[in-house]
């Protein structure tokens, strides 16, 4: 047996990316093969917030849009996708209805343009579609209030213990949002085949879409991955013949940004960060 055709590799199909000459039955690979069809979404989370700096809770009302730091960030990612073309040509472009959000998918917008080959003419870039379904977890009355508010005016929450409570009245349970989220990211794949969607979202959403969308037990009642997602990073997916599958996860590759702050997270008291 050749090296290349022998071991992990050789399960994987991977060698040095030519054809193999015995390829491994498909039942038994460890690495899919391209799917040439599929459709790539792209979360971005945005950049920080003002809500996120503030400590506050950051729905529609709470919600100020970007911090200039946030602004940066979300402009290097923009300058390295415009470097590499990574996302030019993008079939649709969506937000959350959140400011930060929407701010991001406009600052994103320009990575976007591609050009035609027939015209060499621009592709103009595709309008920002906002979806109340692609937003942080609905905060109800809880809305603008800082998390010290939040906590003198609401029972004590703990979604390792109860996921199914509400965070305030009017808003959502941790397994209420993971479900709403799973629902709205499968109505996109199934309006998008074959196409390259990019999305300006939240941490939350991210960390949803990984609890639904791999084999993780509990991941769409209950569990919980507390997952460090930063400001203005991009998580990928492919999505074929019904089965996701993630081919990136953090991406801040070449735009300088790091680890999330923890300015206003209170997460070992069992309050939510608004992300």
């Amino acid at each position: 047996m050749s090296e290349r055709s022998g071991g992990f590799d050789g399960l994987a199909g991977a060698g040095d990316g030519a054809p193999l000459t015995s390829p491994p039955p498909y039942g038994i690979r460890t690495m899919a093969a391209v799917a040439p069809t599929a459709t790539r979404l792209v979360l971005i989370r945005h950049g920080e917030a003002v809500c996120n700096v503030a400590g506050v809770c950051g729905g529609r009302r709470g919600c100020q849009g970007l911090t200039e730091r946030g602004r940066g960030q979300v402009r290097a990612l923009r300058d390295r996708l415009e470097r590499t073309g990574e996302l030019a040509g993008a079939d649709a472009l969506y937000a959350s209805v959140l400011p930060r959000a929407i701010e991001t998918a406009e600052l994103l917008a320009p990575a976007l343009v591609s050009t035609d080959p027939a015209s060499g003419g621009q592709v103009p870039v595709p309008e920002v579609v906002t979806e109340c379904g692609l937003c942080e977890l609905h905060c109800g009355e809880a809305d603008g209030l800082s998390w010290g508010e939040f906590s003198e005016r609401f029972p004590a929450l703990n979604w390792d213990v109860d996921p199914d409570q509400a965070i305030a009245p009017g808003g959502e349970s941790w397994t209420g949002f993971v479900n709403r989220v799973a629902g709205r990211l499968d109505v996109l794949a199934t309006a998008h085949p074959g196409q390259l969607v990019v999305v300006a979202c939240h941490a939350g959403v991210i960390e949803a879409s990984l609890l639904s969308k791999l084999p993780v037990v509990g991941g769409l009642t209950g569990a919980r991955l507390q997952l460090r997602t930063p400001h203005a990073s991009m998580t990928t997916w492919e999505i074929a013949d019904g089965r996701w599958r993630v081919l990136g996860y953090n991406d801040t590759a070449d735009t300088g940004v790091g680890a999330p702050a923890r300015t206003g997270v209170a997460d070992r008291s069992g309050q939510p960060q608004q992300a």
